[in-house]
Formats: C-alpha cells, structure tokens, sequence
C-alpha cells in the first residue's frame, strides 16, 4: 500500500534525476562553447572536458530565477604551458567564454 511518505521520497528521487540529466546536458553546451573558442583562437583545449566550478541563482533578463554556472576547462598554445578558460552560463543560455592571458604562437 502507498503512503504519503513513499510517495514523498518518490518525487524527490524524480526531481533529483531530472536536474541531473539537465545538469549534463548544460555541461555539454559548456563543453561545445569552450571548443569552439579554443579552435577559433587556434589553441588546444586540454582533458577535452570542462568542470563544474561555481553554482549560484541569479535572475535573467525576464526576471526569473534560473542557475548562474561557471565552467572552467584548460587549454595550451603550444603545449609547455597550461591556462585557464572559463564559459559563464546563465540558465541554459551562454553568457561568456573567456580565456586567461596567454602567449601567442
């Protein structure tokens, strides 16, 4: 027999999948934008992944509250040093993708 505190559990169990499986798909958006900016600076992104560094709720453009995340990932110009770049996201949008300084070729 169901009971209010099974079916408690049962949507918290939900909501954690779905914001898992969201939270993946934003992290390949992140992972799409840092390549492309790396191939149009002609650097070389390193690891091939980003990681999740910061998580914080701001509000949009249209007022509501949606995930403030920042991205980090590495990247090389010709392989003896390593710098950092960053893709900030607001909700599913990206806002920016920056790279620290870093020699040129």
């Amino acid at each position: 027999m169901l009971n209010i505190e099974w079916f408690f559990w049962l949507i918290i169990l939900s909501l954690a999948i779905l914001y898992w499986r969201h939270a993946l798909r934003v992290k390949e958006w992140a992972y799409m934008a840092a390549r492309k900016r790396c191939e149009e600076l002609q650097v070389q992104m390193l690891d091939e992944s980003v990681y999740l560094r910061r998580l914080w709720v701001k509000r949009n453009a249209q007022g509501k509250l949606v995930f403030w995340r920042a991205f980090y990932f590495e990247f090389t110009v010709s392989g003896g040093e390593r710098y950092f770049g960053r893709v900030l996201m607001l909700g599913n949008l990206i806002e920016e993708v920056q790279l620290e300084p870093h020699r040129l070729h």
